[in-house]
């Protein structure tokens, strides 16, 4: 799913097989008074652990990355970090139980597809609750003396039509 290249780009992207929530991808939304984005909520099961794996490598290839583009060449300690435990941070919300979670966002719009890569426009289509495959790039940042690792939001491809067991990585780009 990872590999090398001269930007960085492809070993910091990650194709998720995932239930969305807070799916707000038709529609930016300003969060606490910031800037509207686009974004979603991924809920990875636990026992995904190709997944987390893909994740995990992805998140130290954007640290490796801030670490000279970002930091200053040292990677800071009490980095913010994108994979959360849905048991801890969100302990009273059923939907989060037994799950990792990043929260993916982006300024523009992110491609919708189906399964055949034609797009999806209706946002009845694709809705929090949903099972999809969320194409999302991993990247460092430093704003307001916060610093950390965040999961940009690119692409979401429906999935709840169909086996979640069916291997889709390979379908989006």
């Amino acid at each position: 799913m990872a590999t090398t290249s001269k930007n960085n780009t492809s070993v910091t992207k990650v194709v998720i097989p995932c239930r969305i929530s807070f799916a707000n991808i038709f529609e930016a939304k300003s969060i606490n008074g910031g800037d509207a984005k686009f974004s979603v909520s991924c809920l990875i099961p636990k026992t995904d652990k190709k997944t987390l794996l893909a994740i995990h490598k992805a998140v130290e290839a954007a640290k490796e990355d801030g670490k000279t583009r970002k930091w200053g060449g040292k990677i800071p300690p009490n980095l913010k970090m994108p994979l959360r435990d849905g048991d801890i941070d969100r302990p009273d919300d059923e939907n989060y139980q037994e799950c990792m979670f990043l929260n993916a966002t982006s300024k523009e719009a992110p491609q919708v597809v189906d399964r055949r890569v034609q797009p999806i426009t209706d946002p009845m289509m694709v809705y929090s609750g949903c099972y999809c495959n969320v194409s999302v790039n991993f990247y460092p940042f430093n704003a307001n003396g916060n610093r950390g690792v965040a999961a940009g939001l690119a692409k979401s491809l429906r999935r709840d039509l169909y086996s979640v067991d069916e291997d889709l990585s390979e379908t989006i780009i």
